[in-house]
């Protein structure tokens, strides 16, 4: 293991530098990193971490989502809400429908089946997003629109969205007795829970660090553990209660900003160095969960499907942006923007394989396409027209 997180450390940083020397986003050299030296190629990266991925990656999305969470200014958010709020459901639904709708057709699968694919494939990556977006804040872009921030609000909720929609399916052809109607009740009392629960630990967080003297790093190290913690509640309850625990994680680091500013600032540069690592470990055990030759089996028919979804989505976000104050660039860029899938799709699709869903293979065969195609090209346009048309 230690050999392992060795080589993933060294050549994630040279591969990192490398891309961003020919103006390409780090990550995008990082994911192909993972390919390369995951199992399904060069096969250097030992199973003991590969069994611990998953983990290993939350803790690294719960790390980016706090620095978002530190990074959304309460009046911007005020300023942007009410698109934010199309953002985060609109797209997912449109492009997810639209997929189950013309791959039932296109595959020659049932519906359920292509529900199930529709949905996993319209989530996206916040692993890819929010990085970028907290980069453009840093460097003062999109204040006045406050486009940054409708996508960092946006992403969080989008994927509740999509996976609750995706398990309703997944009930559905196991012919569980499922309530559709429960399911969707179960969105907003998620959305409701995370963000409440999120409130809750940061008040007490508040409470904590102005009655004992502590160091700014065992602050972060304190902050970092509740993010955990909430997440290990969503896991706990999943089956009775649900909580959008990632979406609760940014609350912590929302309400941290809001009411204790001071520690918040000082809080958010720790937790930028804490990244440089986390982002090593999520990007290149991302990639390492793609299997090239698994897209063959999709084909051409994949890739229709895939670019339908794509065109889908788009028209959702521009619905979503009608009657904000964003210009034309600045929709297109949010359009873009909202394209990147992996973190979602990395762990959801082997789900419908593993239960014994009769198309299995074919919806992971899509789902790793949709990273391959999607993940690079989302993060090269963001950061090509985030340079370029965010003023």
């Amino acid at each position: 293991m230690i050999l392992s997180l060795a080589v993933i450390i060294t050549l994630g940083l040279i591969f990192n530098k490398l891309f961003k020397s020919i103006k390409l986003p780090g990550l995008l050299g990082m994911l192909i990193l993972g390919i390369i030296v995951g199992p399904n190629m060069l096969n250097l990266i030992s199973n003991d971490i590969l069994t611990i991925s998953p983990d290993l990656r939350k803790i690294a999305l719960i790390v980016i989502l706090l620095r978002a969470g530190l990074g959304i200014n309460r009046s911007t958010l005020k300023k942007v809400g009410k698109t934010a709020l199309k953002m985060s459901f609109l797209p997912c639904v449109i492009e997810g429908l639209t997929i189950a709708f013309v791959s039932k057709y296109i595959l020659n699968i049932s519906f359920i089946e292509a529900g199930m694919l529709g949905f996993i494939i319209a989530a996206v990556s916040p692993a890819v997003v929010v990085p970028q977006m907290l980069e453009l804040i840093n460097k003062g872009k999109g204040r006045e629109n406050g486009v940054p921030t409708i996508i960092l609000a946006a992403s969080s909720i989008d994927d509740v969205f999509a996976i609750t929609i995706f398990s309703t399916f997944l009930g559905l052809y196991g012919g569980s007795n499922i309530s559709i109607s429960g399911k969707l009740l179960s969105i907003p009392i998620s959305i409701l829970l995370g963000g409440g629960i999120g409130i809750l630990i940061a008040l007490l967080l508040i409470g904590i660090f102005k009655k004992f003297h502590l160091r700014d790093t065992e602050k972060t190290l304190i902050i970092l553990a509740s993010g955990m913690f909430l997440t290990s509640l969503e896991d706990i309850f999943k089956n009775r209660v649900p909580i959008a625990s990632l979406l609760g994680v940014m609350v912590v680091g929302f309400i941290l900003l809001d009411k204790y500013p001071k520690v918040a600032n000082r809080i958010s540069e720790k937790f930028n160095k804490v990244w440089v690592f986390a982002e090593i470990l999520l990007f290149v055990l991302v990639g390492a969960q793609v299997d090239v030759k698994v897209i063959v089996h999709s084909g051409l028919l994949g890739l229709l499907v895939l670019f339908i979804g794509l065109v889908a989505r788009s028209i959702g976000v521009y619905i979503s942006l009608m009657g904000s104050n964003l210009n034309f660039k600045e929709k297109i860029f949010c359009i873009i923007s909202f394209m990147p899938k992996a973190t979602v799709q990395a762990a959801m699709g082997a789900v419908p394989l593993a239960s014994g869903v009769a198309s299995g293979n074919l919806i992971l065969a899509i789902a790793v396409l949709s990273i391959i195609v999607t993940a690079p090209l989302g993060a090269v346009g963001i950061k090509y027209y985030g340079d370029k048309w965010i003023s």
